[in-house]
């Protein structure tokens, strides 16, 4: 599975994306949705519990993956194939291939390819999407959060419908989330933002 976040605006403050998921196989048929109360590793393992790799957790070990799966942006004009997801939120995007420098906290990662596994989150205390090997940016996430105020670096996802907001975060959280864990059993994940 791909994801793909296309940067649309990138403001001085913050950059707003529009998030694209593409199958793996475009053949196959579309990935089922978590029914209404599957067990979810969360509630699997519960928030007290000792959270081990399970089905979210997908094909990739964050411990045995190297930097060599990172990879430079190729162009990606003319491809096909993805549905539109949601919109994002990122803080400020820099030009790192001319010159920019990254501000800890107020800086959005590079554009690129990354590995995603779902990992427990001890600061959200939710599993959720984390991006792999960013280069200078250590646990980049994908989660919920309305403005730049609500990220150090990590993608917000919902609509962006006010200026400089994303809305309904929450929701659009929990829905990538069924939608990673009702992919086919040890297929990977990635992100391509461009």
């Amino acid at each position: 599975m791909e994801l793909i976040l296309k940067r649309i605006a990138k403001k001085k403050s913050y950059t707003i994306g529009k998030l694209y998921i593409k199958e793996e196989d475009p053949d196959s048929p579309p990935a089922l949705p978590v029914r209404e109360g599957a067990v979810t590793c969360q509630e699997e393992e519960g928030p007290t519990k000792s959270p081990r790799k399970g089905r979210l957790a997908g094909a990739i070990d964050e411990n045995t993956i190297s930097q060599e799966h990172f990879t430079p942006l190729p162009n990606r004009e003319g491809q096909g194939g993805e549905s539109y997801f949601c919109d994002t939120l990122e803080p400020t995007w820099r030009d790192y291939a001319h010159g920019g420098y990254k501000m800890k906290g107020h800086s959005a990662i590079p554009e690129g390819r990354y590995p995603v596994v779902v990992t427990w989150s001890p600061k959200f205390q939710q599993w959720l999407p984390l991006l792999l090997h960013v280069p200078k940016f250590e646990g980049i996430r994908i989660h919920e959060g309305n403005t730049c105020c609500d990220t150090a670096g990590c993608i917000l996802l919902g609509e962006n419908r006010e200026v400089g907001k994303v809305l309904d975060s929450r929701r659009y959280v929990n829905l990538l989330k069924r939608r990673l864990a009702a992919r086919p059993e040890g297929e990977p994940v990635y992100i391509t933002i461009e």
